[in-house]
């Protein structure tokens, strides 16, 4: 089972001292969050696209192709992929890139996105959220599946004879999650093309994050991708730890009380009890995660958010140092004794992809299209 973080890059003022980092601080800390983790041994860093203040985080490609070549093992993704603002031929030619430069250390996480402003800042609108979904991920799919795309569809020009460059590493396109929180057409259409589902639930009642996970398992078997318990599933959540859990409660008081997504809203006991948010002990943490698969069975990835709030560049890197020594080592083993043989442990690697599409005889010779402006290929220019 994989342990991570993500960030949605928020620039908060730190309730305790009234210091308030500008853009660059906040993107150089994300940065030296995701090398921290990468150090400490977790799984995975991903970072959210947003393009609004007060979060800073617009380019993910820019900021995860940095980290390719600045962090060593760890798995560069997003939370998420905003696939109905994105051109889908854009989001092929970057994640494509990000791909080669990472060597296959990289997946991605599609969403429509929370911010409803955004769409009409992309010439997009909102109302058909869940139909540029499908249509934009369908076509972003033929672009990283096929050499040379003719296509037509409602939301963007025509394509025709159009070649994505570069081409997806070894021929296997990145991984791809979907990530909802209340859209089942969304959980639908990770099922439909076999991907992962991701549901972020550090907002909702694990119950409900629970129904959206079984209604993607149940399609996903539907679909013929294996059975349902096989489907590769992850979930989100937030914590803050201490040594005992009166310090936890004390310290993440001030930043839960004025986050600016949930601060002065319910009150933190009840967003506790209410959500997967656990202010406590390490063991405290242990002990809910752990039995987070008795409501959605066996997952694979399980993300943490932790620089949220305006919390000190410091004690997010302790909170990762905790996450990371005291408690992923037990969750970790816990998952493993507990999953079914014929379950996956993890999200298939770049190398397992690879490895199936070569058996399967779906990886090709790739074709070199022509230009269809000039009428030339590349080798033709080169000899003229």
């Amino acid at each position: 089972m994989q342990f991570g973080i993500f960030t949605v890059g928020d620039v908060t003022t730190d309730p305790t001292t009234g210091r308030t980092p500008d853009d660059t601080e906040r993107v150089r800390a994300m940065l030296t969050i995701a090398q921290h983790a990468d150090e400490a041994g977790l799984d995975v860093f991903a970072t959210g696209e947003h393009h609004n203040p007060p979060f800073v985080p617009s380019s993910p490609t820019t900021m995860l192709g940095y980290l390719a070549g600045t962090t060593k093992n760890i798995i560069l993704s997003t939370a998420t992929t905003l696939i109905t603002t994105n051109d889908p031929v854009r989001l092929a030619e970057e994640y494509a890139m990000l791909q080669v430069i990472s060597d296959g250390r990289m997946d991605l996480m599609m969403g429509r996105g929370n911010t409803g402003p955004v769409y009409p800042w992309f010439g997009q609108d909102i109302r058909q959220g869940i139909p540029l979904a499908i249509e934009n991920y369908a076509l972003l799919r033929r672009l990283w599946e096929e050499d040379v795309v003719d296509w037509q569809g409602k939301f963007r020009t025509p394509l025709q004879g159009f070649t994505s460059t570069p081409r997806p590493l070894d021929g296997v396109p990145p991984f791809v999650w979907h990530g909802s929180i209340r859209s089942p057409e969304i959980a639908e259409q990770a099922a439909y093309y076999g991907d992962g589902f991701l549901h972020n639930a550090i907002f909702w009642p694990l119950e409900h994050a629970a129904q959206m996970v079984n209604f993607y398992r149940e399609r996903y078997a539907h679909y013929g991708h294996g059975q349902a318990d096989q489907a590769i599933v992850g979930l989100g959540g937030q914590v803050f730890m201490r040594k005992n859990s009166q310090d936890a409660v004390k310290d993440f008081r001030p930043y839960f009380d004025n986050a600016p997504v949930y601060g002065h809203g319910p009150a933190m006991e009840d967003f506790m009890r209410d959500t997967p948010l656990t202010v406590g002990s390490p063991q405290e943490v242990i002990d809910r995660y752990g039995k987070f698969r008795d409501q959605v069975g066996h997952y694979q990835r399980q993300m943490f958010l932790m620089d949220h709030a305006g919390l000190p560049l410091k004690t997010v890197l302790e909170q990762i140092d905790i996450l990371a020594t005291e408690v992923v080592p037990v969750l970790r083993a816990e998952a493993e004794s507990a999953r079914p043989a014929h379950v996956p442990a993890n999200p298939p690697t770049h190398a397992e992809r690879v490895a199936k599409a070569v058996a399967a005889g779906t990886v090709h010779e790739q074709v070199v299209a022509e230009d269809t402006f000039t009428g030339l290929r590349a080798e033709d220019t080169l000899s003229s």
